[in-house]
This record gives structure tokens, C-alpha cells and sequence, in this order.
């Protein structure tokens, strides 16, 4: 645990973040957008089309990254979140949410529509860290977070490389059949995924839970993430940026 507030994840980073022109003559202006890489989308941003840049943000900064949502278990659900929080109106989770107010900011519209982002499913399940990148201009939001999800300042860390299982003696052993309920088993500890649906019978997946080999307290979502590292075909960073879909749209 840093001084950020919360330490980095092992894995890929894939973020959802909030910018804020700075640019007198376009101040108050937002723009909502995907990255691998925080640092670098910033300098694109404010570089221009020529450097990477969206057509929205070209020639309007400089800007400045407010927050960023990261801990998405993978791109598609990182850029799923884009789209609705960019497309509030039209996403059926957040039919709820209101239109834009008369004489609200830009910028707290985005922040009410990100609250209740977090509230509703399927994005309340997700081992999401909300971090304020500019902490003096950190907002209280209109709804909590879950409780899950934990609060940071700074930049991101770095990433954490993802540790991998080593070979048991067993592993090439044919696992015994659960007898009480085949098929909903954890590929990670080999214990039925009812382990962590203790505390919500209800639900169809877990959050978080103990886990029964280790006894410590883990997020259904880390597990899966994890799982996915030495499956999921690696992509080239700038490749995951540069063909992003919004930029197929602006020219």
C-alpha cells in the first residue's frame, strides 16, 4: 500500500477516465475516454490528432485528467463503461439518471452520471478503484461508492506483474467430480463458487468472499482477472488505443 492509497493490482491496467479543458476560451469543456496508459493518453490528448489525440480534444487544451476508473477485468468491460458514461441517455442501466440540469456544469453531470454508474450492475460487482489523478479538484459524489470500491489520489502505480500458479504435483491428475453441484466450481482454489456466494444466496456471482484454502479475503473479480492473464492474448498498448472506436467516428 502506497502512498496513493491503494496499492497496484497485478495485471493489465485498463482505465476509463474524465478530462477537463483548462483552455480559457473552452474551460468548463469534458471529455470522457479509454486508456492502458494515463500518462501518455494525457500527452496525446493535449498533442493533438498528429500525436495520437481525439478529434474532440484536438486544439482545445491544455487538459488536464481529473479521475480515472481502473480495475476493469478486461478492455471490452473498460470500454463498455466508456460508452454508457459517454452515452448515459441511451444506456438502459441508467435510465434512471436524469438529463443534464439547467445551469449544471458539464463536469458535474459527468460526476452525478459516474455515481450512479458505480451503483448499478453490472459495474457495482467489478473490483473498480475510483482515483482522483488531480486530488484539489476532487468532488464528493451524489451516491457513495460501494464499499469495495476504494477511494485513491495520484496517478496510478505501476502495474504489478501478474504472479502465476506454479506447477503442483498433481496438476495433470483429473479432478474428482463434485458430487453435490458439478460445473460451478473455481478453477483458482478448486471450491465451489457457493463458498463465496455465502453472504448473498441470491446472486449469481459472487463478490467477494473467503476463500476457503488460504482463509483471506479476495474480490470474485481479482480471481477471474487472474485467471484470465495466462489465457487472455496479450495486445500491444498503442494498438489497444490507437483503433479505438470513437476515433473511427470523429473523422
Amino acid at each position: 500500500m502506497g502512498p496513493a492509497g491503494v496499492a497496484a493490482r497485478p495485471g493489465r491496467f485498463f482505465g476509463v477516465y474524465l478530462l477537463y479543458c483548462l483552455n480559457p476560451r473552452y474551460r468548463g469543456r469534458v471529455y470522457v475516454g479509454f486508456t492502458v496508459n494515463t500518462a501518455r493518453r494525457v500527452q496525446q490528448h493535449n498533442g493533438g490528432r498528429k500525436k495520437g489525440g481525439a478529434w474532440r480534444t484536438s486544439g482545445r487544451g491544455p487538459w488536464e485528467m481529473v479521475l480515472v476508473v481502473h480495475g476493469f477485468p478486461s478492455s471490452v468491460a473498460a470500454l463498455r463503461f466508456e460508452w454508457a458514461w459517454q452515452h448515459p441517455h441511451a444506456s438502459r442501466r441508467l435510465a434512471h439518471v436524469g438529463p443534464r440540469l439547467r445551469g449544471e456544469t458539464a463536469f458535474a453531470f459527468h460526476l452525478r452520471v459516474l455515481a450512479h454508474m458505480l451503483r448499478a450492475p453490472p459495474w457495482a460487482r467489478l473490483p473498480l478503484t475510483l482515483r482522483w489523478v488531480r486530488p484539489d479538484l476532487r468532488q464528493d459524489l451524489c451516491l457513495p461508492p460501494p464499499p469495495h470500491v476504494p477511494l485513491a489520489f495520484g496517478p496510478p502505480p505501476p502495474q504489478a506483474p501478474a504472479p502465476r500458479r506454479r506447477a503442483g504435483p498433481f496438476d495433470d491428475a483429473e479432478p474428482e467430480p463434485d458430487q453435490g453441484d458439478p460445473g460451478a466450481c473455481c478453477s483458482l482454489c478448486a471450491q465451489t463458487i457457493q463458498e463465496f456466494l455465502q453472504e448473498e444466496p441470491g446472486q449469481l456471482l459472487p463478490l467477494e468472499g473467503q476463500c476457503p484454502c488460504c482463509e483471506k479475503s479476495l474480490l470474485w473479480g481479482d480471481l477471474i482477472w487472474l485467471c484470465q492473464m495466462d489465457t487472455e492474448k496479450e495486445v500491444e498498448d498503442s494498438e489497444l488505443e490507437e483503433a479505438h472506436w470513437t476515433d473511427l467516428l470523429e473523422t
